[in-house]
């Protein structure tokens, strides 16, 4: 009735090893992101489908949770199978005291 449920991960279960993708807009990006990032705009995902792996783990992340999920279900139904939404997003992120970097390298603030 509601569709597919949308796989997440907590941001203490993501490893070292996972792509993280964060779907953020540039000012968003530019204020603050997580070191290890991989930025891609959301509305930018279906002309850049190929920048996405498809043989790691997965974690998509914006802001709060909301756009990274529908961009895991579209993901989803293009084929991703080892994909997840991270569950409150950078707000979760730098609440449990994970780096945020702005474009300058100097420490960042979510926005």
């Amino acid at each position: 009735m509601f569709g597919p449920q949308i796989p997440t991960v907590t941001v203490p279960e993501i490893g070292d090893d996972t792509y993280l993708l964060d779907v953020r807009e540039d000012d968003e990006w530019a204020a603050g992101h997580a070191p290890s990032a991989h930025h891609l705009p959301m509305m930018e995902l279906p002309a850049r489908l190929a920048e996405v792996p498809t043989d790691r783990d997965v974690a998509v992340i914006c802001r709060s949770g909301g756009r990274s999920a529908q961009v895991v279900a579209y993901l989803m139904r293009n084929g991703w199978e080892q994909v997840r939404n991270v569950e409150g997003g950078m707000g979760e992120w730098a609440a449990a005291g994970r780096p945020v970097i702005g474009a300058d390298g100097q420490p960042g603030q979510v926005r």
